[in-house]
């Protein structure tokens, strides 16, 4: 018998007209054939007592595979939570998505394949981003799309300097820098004017946000190269934050310090779907 966890967005699947039954038929499917499943807290009462209710630390610790039923947002969370260890099905609750590997209205279809393991699992690489003050590191963060470093409060430009290597790389009068993978360079980095890239490739894409030269472009860099983002010492206000989601404040002489993490992701993959194909119909590209 192996474990299954479901981290639940409770919003999204609350609001969806047949949400909580489709998760409860699910989990007992599973349960059905052997399987014990555990259901994140917060979710529990929308599946009426299907699932054993876990913390979101019994998940990491217990798990040999992670369900994550939301958007594209509550799936990098899972990932974040499963790093490196435990593999991560996207189940897309509606809205738009890059991450999700089946629909909702599917889930019970695919059970018998979870339940056996007939799935092959595709790695994803991930980022760590590391807050230094004065040589010292004060908080280290893991993500899979990227790393971003805004201005907080009033409007105004920052001026930020990134390295490659302790080389200097440029020096940004910009709204921000976003430091991102592969995965991420169809979240915030293109809507920063960043390229799109192959998410199998391991780069890591250094994009400015808002940038107030016409000089300043997208530079992608080695996915063992190490990227340094200084704030001068009259900066005010910066904020670090990684896919979107966590947030932690940067002060004047900070450095952010961005690599490839040792972990990955491991997204499940239930069909071979082209990058491509995606592309066209989450970007509605059409055809000639």
């Amino acid at each position: 018998m192996s474990t299954i966890g479901f981290l639940i967005n409770p919003t999204k699947v609350g609001e969806h007209s047949q949400g909580p039954a489709l998760v409860t038929q699910a989990i007992e499917g599973l349960t059905s054939r052997g399987q014990q499943v555990l259901v994140n807290e917060e979710a529990a009462p929308l599946v009426a007592g299907a699932g054993q209710p876990s913390t979101e630390s019994d998940l990491e610790e217990r798990v040999n595979l992670l369900i994550v039923l939301g958007g594209d947002g509550t799936i990098l969370h899972g990932a974040r939570l499963a790093a490196g260890r435990i593999p991560v099905l996207g189940v897309r609750v509606g809205g738009f998505g890059f991450l999700a590997e089946v629909n909702l209205e599917d889930l019970a279809g695919v059970v018998d394949r979870l339940a056996a393991g007939r799935y092959e699992v595709e790695e994803r690489m991930m980022l760590q981003a590391d807050v230094e003050r004065d040589g010292m590191r004060l908080q280290r963060f893991l993500g899979l799309n990227d790393a971003v470093v805004t201005k907080s409060g009033v409007a105004r430009v920052l001026r930020l300097t990134a390295w490659v290597n302790d080389e200097l790389l440029a020096s940004y009068p910009a709204d921000g820098l976003v430091v991102s993978t592969p995965t991420g360079s169809t979240a915030y980095s293109l809507s920063a004017g960043g390229p799109i890239v192959h998410p199998r490739l391991e780069v890591i894409i250094i994009t400015p946000i808002s940038p107030h030269t016409f000089n300043a472009r997208s530079v992608i860099v080695s996915r063992d190269d190490r990227v340094t983002i200084e704030l001068p010492a009259a900066t005010q206000d910066a904020r670090l934050t990684v896919d979107g989601q966590v947030g932690y404040p940067i002060e004047a002489g900070d450095r952010v310090v961005v690599q490839r993490a040792v972990q990955t992701t491991k997204l499940v993959r239930l069909v071979r779907t082209s990058f491509y194909s995606i592309l066209q119909a989450k970007l509605a590209w059409g055809g000639r």
